[in-house]
């Protein structure tokens, strides 16, 4: 039997896949859920669970960054990407933090049985209208922006997504038990690291590249 973590930060939805997956008839089992990816890694590393399915666009810690750091704690654990976005730069940022699907929330009913039998057997998964978008729209290439990325530190990353969440140099040092210099000279060096001037070529960067969704703050 699989075994199975949900993470979402939305109670309602995550409530809402619970119940589907407890009336389907897959082998599997909801081990443990998480509400936001912090909690999720840890779960994970506790856990050990065959199959995390795991929301895109979370706050503070997004989905794709959080399967980057479950891929790395728990090499057996194989994640399910669910997400409002077929975009294919989010399906490549996906796929480069080692997922092993990525499913349309407005598909899950029909698709989420098929994305877990998928990752259970080592298979990749992805809704047909993300293949789609991907045959209509060439593929993301590592240009230099992407290059840039990859060499941000983690720390970075999660400051670039609050950032482009709208936090506040304050809120971000409070939130990470930081200095307000400590976070702005870690915003500098990512300005200068990617060839950007401006909060708000940060935060398109962050968006473009799967580090947070175009709806911003939570």
């Amino acid at each position: 039997m699989a075994r199975l973590i949900l993470v979402e930060d939305h109670a309602l939805v995550r409530a809402g896949i619970r119940a589907l997956l407890e009336r389907s008839q897959g082998d599997h089992k909801i081990v443990g859920e998480a509400g936001d990816g912090n909690a999720a890694v840890r779960l994970a590393k506790e856990m050990r669970p065959d199959v995390v399915l795991l929301d895109v666009t979370m706050p503070e810690l997004n989905g794709i960054e959080t399967a980057r750091l479950i891929s790395d704690a728990s090499p057996r654990s194989r994640c399910i990407m669910l997400s409002m976005h077929a975009d294919p730069g989010y399906v490549r940022a996906a796929i480069d933090a080692g997922a092993f699907g990525y499913v349309l929330k407005e598909s899950v009913f029909q698709e989420l049985e098929a994305a877990i039998r998928a990752a259970v057997a080592g298979e990749k998964y992805f809704s047909p209208k993300v293949l789609a978008e991907l045959k209509n729209n060439a593929w993301p290439d590592a240009g230099p922006a992407s290059s840039a990325l990859e060499g941000l530190s983690r720390r970075e990353r999660q400051i670039l997504q609050l950032i482009a969440e709208a936090f506040s140099s304050p809120e971000i040092a409070k939130k990470l038990q930081l200095r307000v210099r400590t976070v702005e000279t870690y915003r500098q060096n990512m300005m200068n690291k990617l060839g950007l001037h401006s909060v708000a070529a940060l935060t398109a960067f962050a968006i473009r590249h799967g580090l947070c969704g175009p709806e911003g703050r939570a």
